[in-house]
C-alpha cells in the first residue's frame, strides 16, 4: 500500500539528497543517480520543486540545483504539496445527490484518516528525517559522508 505517490517519494529523496551537501550544487543526473530515481522523472520532479521555491537552479558553469529552504523549517507536507498534494474527499465520490457535501460515514472515515496522515507530515520536518538514528539510511539513499567540520558548522 502506498501512502504517497512515486512523485512525492522522489521529491523527498531529492530534498534529503540536497540537504546532505547544502553548499554544493547538484546536477539532475547526480540527484537521480544518488536517489536511485529515473532521470527523466526526477527532472520533472525537480522542476516542480523549483517552481514551488523549495529548490533553486542555476544554469551554466558552477550551476546546478540547491535546496532553497532550510530543512529546519521545511516539512514533509511542504515537499509533498509542491509536487503531488494529498487528495482529500470533499463531496461524495459516487456523485450521489442525496449526500451533497455531507459525507457518508465510510467516506468521512477515509477523509479523517487522510487528514491524520496529512497532519503527521505537517508535523515532520525534513531535518527530523535525518536526525533519527537507525541502521538504515534515510529513504534508502546511500548518503555522502559529511565531514565533521561541515556537520558541526551546520548544527
Amino acid at each position: 500500500m502506498k501512502v504517497i505517490s512515486d512523485t512525492a517519494e522522489y521529491a523527498l529523496r531529492a530534498v534529503v539528497w540536497l540537504v546532505q551537501s547544502p553548499d554544493e550544487s547538484q546536477t539532475t543526473r547526480q540527484i537521480a543517480e544518488g536517489t536511485r530515481t529515473p532521470l527523466d522523472y526526477q527532472s520533472k520532479v525537480l522542476q516542480l520543486l523549483a517552481k514551488s521555491g523549495i529548490t533553486k537552479s542555476q544554469r551554466g558553469t558552477g550551476g546546478g540545483i540547491r535546496l532553497n529552504v532550510s530543512p529546519r523549517t521545511l516539512t514533509v507536507l511542504d515537499v509533498i504539496d509542491a509536487v503531488d498534494p494529498i487528495q482529500r474527499i470533499h463531496s461524495c465520490p459516487l456523485g450521489l445527490k442525496e449526500h451533497g457535501t455531507c459525507l457518508c460515514p465510510m467516506h468521512k472515515g477515509l477523509n479523517d484518516a487522510v487528514k491524520t496522515v496529512e497532519s503527521a507530515f505537517k508535523d515532520t520536518l525534513v531535518a527530523d528525517l535525518l536526525k533519527t538514528r537507525s541502521k538504515s539510511v534515510p529513504l534508502g539513499i546511500e548518503l555522502p559522508k559529511r565531514s565533521k567540520r561541515k556537520a558541526s558548522a551546520s548544527a
